[in-house]
This record gives C-alpha cells, sequence and structure tokens, in this order.
C-alpha cells in the first residue's frame, strides 16, 4: 500500500467557517501609577469632605463636600479598571460589547474602567477521553481511549467564536478518536497496510492533523495526542487473542522452516564437495526427510542405530 494513500488530504478534514475575530493587544498601562493615583484621590476627597463639614458657611461648605465626593467616587471609578494578570492567565477586554483587546502582561495593569474584563487561561492542558467503544475499519469492536495536550493560543476566538472552549475541545477530541479509529484496522491483514496496534506513530500524527483542523477555529493550538487505551472489545477479545496466537505460530513455524531448508542444503553441500559419501536420488531424498524431520520436530528426534550397511 502505498504510503501517500492515507495521508489526510483537505477534503478529508472537517471544514470550520473562518474566524470573524482575531486576538489583539488591549491598550493598557502599569498600574502601579494607576493605583497611587486613584488612593491620592481617594484622600484628596476624603480630605474636602472633611474640610467643608468643619466650615460654619453653607454655600463654601456644600460645595467643598460636592467636589469631594465627586473626587472620591473619580478616584474609585478610575480604580475599578486595575486588574491583577498572573503568569499563564489573560485578560480578554470589552467595551459595551465591542472586542477591545486581550492583556497579556502579568502584573497589575489598568486599563479603561468602563470595560468589562474576562479572565481565560492560557496555560497548557491536557484532555482524556473516555474510553469509547467504536467499530475499526474492518467492523471488529474496539475500545480506545486518547489524552490531548492543548492551549490557547488566541483568546479572542476561544471567547466569541464558541460558546464553551472547554466543551468544545472535549466534544471534537472525541469525534476526532472516533473517526480516525473507524478509518483504520485494530491490525491490518495486508502487508503494508496502517493499523491502529501496528502503526501507533503515523495514527497519532494523524489524530493530531484532525484535531487542529477541528479546533482550531477556537483559537486552542494542539501540543500532542497520544492514544492511552488500545484494545479489543471484551466480546471479541478471546477470539482475536486466538487469532494472534495463531498468527504468530505461522510465523514461527514458516521461520523454522526457511531455516532447515538451508541447513539441509548446506549439509548436503558439504557431504558432496567434501566426497563423504556418495548419495543416489533415493537415499539423498531420504536424508533430507530424516533431516527436515530432526529440525522441524516439535520434540526431539529419537536415534534409530543402523548396524548393517547404508542400503540396509
Amino acid at each position: 500500500m502505498p504510503a501517500t494513500s492515507n495521508t489526510p488530504t483537505p477534503t478529508d478534514l472537517p471544514e470550520m467557517p473562518a474566524p470573524r475575530v482575531r486576538e489583539r493587544a488591549a491598550h493598557s498601562i502599569g498600574g502601579g501609577l494607576a493605583l497611587l493615583f486613584g488612593l491620592l484621590g481617594l484622600l484628596g476627597g476624603a480630605a474636602l469632605i472633611a474640610a467643608g463639614a468643619t466650615m460654619a458657611s453653607t454655600g463654601p461648605k456644600v460645595a467643598l463636600i460636592i467636589v469631594g465626593v465627586l473626587i472620591a467616587f473619580a478616584a474609585f471609578l478610575a480604580m475599578c479598571g486595575l486588574n491583577m494578570v498572573a503568569p499563564g492567565e489573560a485578560r480578554v477586554v470589552q467595551l459595551f460589547g465591542r472586542y477591545r483587546g486581550t492583556i497579556r502582561t502579568d502584573g497589575l495593569r489598568w486599563v479603561n474602567p468602563l470595560t468589562t474584563r474576562s479572565k481565560i487561561s492560557t496555560r497548557i492542558r491536557n484532555h482524556e477521553t473516555a474510553v469509547l467503544k467504536v467499530n475499526d475499519a474492518y467492523g471488529n469492536p474496539i475500545e480506545l481511549a486518547a489524552v490531548v495536550v492543548w492551549k490557547v493560543e488566541d483568546t479572542a476566538q476561544a471567547t466569541f467564536e464558541v460558546d464553551d472552549f472547554l466543551e468544545f475541545v472535549s466534544t471534537q477530541t472525541e469525534a476526532a478518536v472516533r473517526h480516525i479509529a473507524i478509518e483504520y484496522p485494530y491490525d491490518a491483514h495486508d502487508e503494508g497496510g496502517l493499523s491502529l496496534r501496528g502503526n501507533a506513530e503515523e495514527i497519532t500524527e494523524k489524530l493530531a492533523v484532525e484535531l487542529h483542523a477541528r479546533v482550531e477555529a477556537a483559537g486552542v493550538h494542539i501540543i500532542e495526542s497520544r492514544f492511552t487505551h488500545l484494545a479489543y472489545a471484551p466480546e471479541i477479545a478471546s477470539a482475536m487473542l486466538q487469532r494472534q496466537q495463531a498468527g504468530a505460530v505461522v510465523a514461527a513455524r514458516k521461520l523454522i522452516v526457511e531455516g532447515a531448508v538451508g541447513m539441509v542444503e548446506m549439509a548436503l553441500t558439504r557431504i558432496t564437495e567434501q566426497d563423504i559419501v556418495e548419495l543416489d536420488a533415493e537415499r539423498r531424498a531420504a536424508m533430507v526427510s530424516n533431516l527436515m524431520v530432526v529440525l522441524c520436530g516439535d520434540r526431539a528426534a529419537q536415534p534409530v542405530l543402523n548396524t548393517g550397511t547404508l542400503y540396509q
């Protein structure tokens, strides 16, 4: 079977819609200075309120209190724009429903306080599927499970292109594993054919390609995928084990016969070259038969001593 016949082509892979939004950096500044100004504003507003409360004149008193309240409120509102971003996390910023960018710089950051910020993890994750029962390419029921290592690469797509990117990755992983399982047999009957058990590396590469095509729309990057469980279903496991044992016995017998034929040929050649004994066709055939029995038999041969001539 040609090696390229099983290579995934664009027509074999699912087509996902083009993303409507891509990640971009949100405008943000260091939060330390913003925090300092916010605290100074709160203190200044409190000081104005306290100063206005001590004044006897009504007009200036009310004015100072109002100005102090406004300054304190503005400082509090400005401090609402502070965000703590931990390593391996990001903040997706929206202003009145419109995507304004993503904050990936860790530490204390400040953005427009009127925006909403959604936390999303960009750490490496793994997802292990449950043990799935499917039919392979030959129709045999098999059980398999896989683990996928992935991470969010585009936070905008992960937030806006799918409802729940965690559930999306889980569902698409199971779909890809099922699709790969029905495309290939557990054991290939044809020499050179790909099988789930005999070509694990090639199959996992194809699984990674299909997974990438399925989850790319959600801004997810597949790092690695591996099968963690692969076996025949219990109802046919015994029969398939007998088949595998029979195949192993046949292969072993074939190797034994090939070796025995070579040894017999070598023995006859040495006897002829060194002129040890002259054998006619009948005795030559008898020697070949005896040697093959000795070399291919399951039990040790019982020697028979010939006390007469070679032909008796």
